[in-house]
């Protein structure tokens, strides 16, 4: 497997941004000129399928539904049946006209995405929105059968997993698959152009960035009596580590990426600490994670997670620059650059100007359109190294040592053994103990390559 592109010289100007972004627009705009005509005497539905109708499932499938030309939802599959029914009742109160499925499209179960997928037909666009842990093997699957693909964020849970999704990723250039990945900040005009303009030099080179996601706690279910340890755990992804790597993978993925995109480059080596310091439900969440990575140039990019209740919040990106400062990222809608490091008003030096901007939308938006132009699109090797950054952090910080981009990608350690042939039958990964607590990582005794 290729190693990434650590540091590139090639960073795109704020000229080059805007003539790219009207290009663009304008792009968009022909598009929606050509579909009137190009759609009327025939027909180029593009047909979609759900799998995973969580509450982000629905929301993508409308997003992918609301995009330029004729499109159809044709297929669904999901472990839980009351949420494949309540997203599909959501979904086609919303696009009546444009949703299809009936009963024999509806599948349940851990291989429904095989049918889900199969029904769609070469050429359609899987959404694939299920715990991340399942990601690779839904994507593999996807790409081998030809179809199209958005991924929702994370893209795998373990090293492993990441070697898989970037081997579907090539697998899926060489058919000519257009594949979009649920890093949406990416698309969020106001951060391009903040982005821009500090790849144009408007803060001098980067010194250090900082990404943060503080806020109360996450829920947890306890375990009803007459639901399964697998389907409970499933239920209850974002608390367990095999199915969402961890809360700094899971929840720190867009600012970790954000804090790379500006920086561009991804981190060489990182190492950190975590633990539960006051969280008491029997799961496997650290409650708090700080990680230091290292940039191929020996500039730093600090992490922070914490999910602790009464304490300080902030969801957002620091940059620090040579000359000045930058707040950004997701959880910041209006993001600013200031002149030195003291991020005052009267030192505000840009903030964004143009248009409203729904980076969900967009993300689809743009998928559709390559798809309908036929244009190449792959977002995978992006969307898989930007996981790997938060699976590095996870490893620093719950073994307790420093930890290479190399050593981490080489790992063979997986989470969740198996997982390919699991069944809603099967045991799950991770047990809880006699007190019904599950296993938490310990720094300098738990082994993560």
């Amino acid at each position: 497997m290729n190693a990434p592109k650590h540091s590139r010289k090639s960073s795109t100007s704020r000229r080059e941004f805007l003539r790219q972004s009207s290009g663009a627009l304008a792009g968009t705009a022909l598009l929606g000129a050509l579909s009137a005509r190009a759609y009327a005497g025939e027909d180029n539905t593009v047909r979609i399928a759900l799998i995973g109708c969580g509450g982000r499932g629905t929301g993508a499938a409308a997003n992918a539904l609301s995009t330029q030309g004729p499109t159809k939802l044709v297929a669904m599959a999901d472990v839980f049946s009351s949420r494949l029914e309540g997203s599909l009742k959501n979904l086609s109160s919303q696009f009546e006209k444009q949703v299809d499925v009936p009963p024999e499209r509806q599948f349940l179960g851990m291989d429904g995405y095989r049918k889900a997928i199969d029904a769609l037909g070469e050429g359609g666009v899987a959404l694939l929105t299920t715990p991340p842990a399942f990601r690779p093997i839904h994507l593999e699957y996807a790409v081998e059968q030809g179809r199209n693909v958005f991924m929702e964020k994370s893209f795998a849970v373990d090293a492993p997993g990441i070697r898989r999704v970037l081997k579907a990723g090539e697998a899926a250039a060489k058919k000519n698959l257009k594949i979009a990945g649920g890093l949406m900040s990416r698309h969020y005009k106001p951060l391009e152009e903040a982005v821009a303009r500090i790849h144009d030099g408007a803060i001098g080179n980067v010194i250090t960035c900082w990404a943060y996601r503080e806020h109360g706690p996450v829920g947890f279910a306890p375990k009803p009596a007459d639901v399964s340890e697998l389907a409970h755990q499933i239920r209850n992804y974002s608390c367990f580590t095999w199915l969402n790597g961890s809360f700094i993978l899971d929840w720190l993925i867009h600012n970790l990426d954000v804090c790379c995109w500006v920086k561009d480059a991804w981190p060489i080596s990182a190492q950190g600490q975590g633990g539960r310091q006051v969280r008491t439900e029997p799961d496997q969440l650290f409650d708090h994670y700080a990680a230091e990575y290292t940039f191929p140039d020996g500039t730093r990019l600090f992490a922070q997670g914490r999910h602790i209740a009464k304490c300080w919040g902030f969801f957002g990106d620091k940059i620090h620059g040579a000359t000045g400062s930058g707040v950004l990222g997701e959880g910041i809608p209006s993001p600013r650059l200031y002149k030195g490091h003291n991020q005052t008003k009267e030192n505000q030096i840009w903030d964004y100007q143009g248009p409203g901007c729904n980076a969900y939308q967009v993300e689809h938006d743009l998928l559709f359109a390559a798809i309908r132009e036929d244009r190449p699109y792959n977002e995978t090797e992006r969307c898989a190294y930007a996981a790997m950054t938060g699976i590095l952090g996870r490893m620093a910080a719950e073994s307790g040592k420093e930890i290479t981009w190399e050593e981490a990608m080489a790992s063979n350690v997986v989470l969740a053994p198996g997982l390919d042939d699991c069944t809603m039958e099967s045991e799950a990964p991770v047990k809880p103990d006699e007190n019904g607590r599950y296993p938490v990582a310990m720094p300098g005794i738990t082994e993560v390559l």
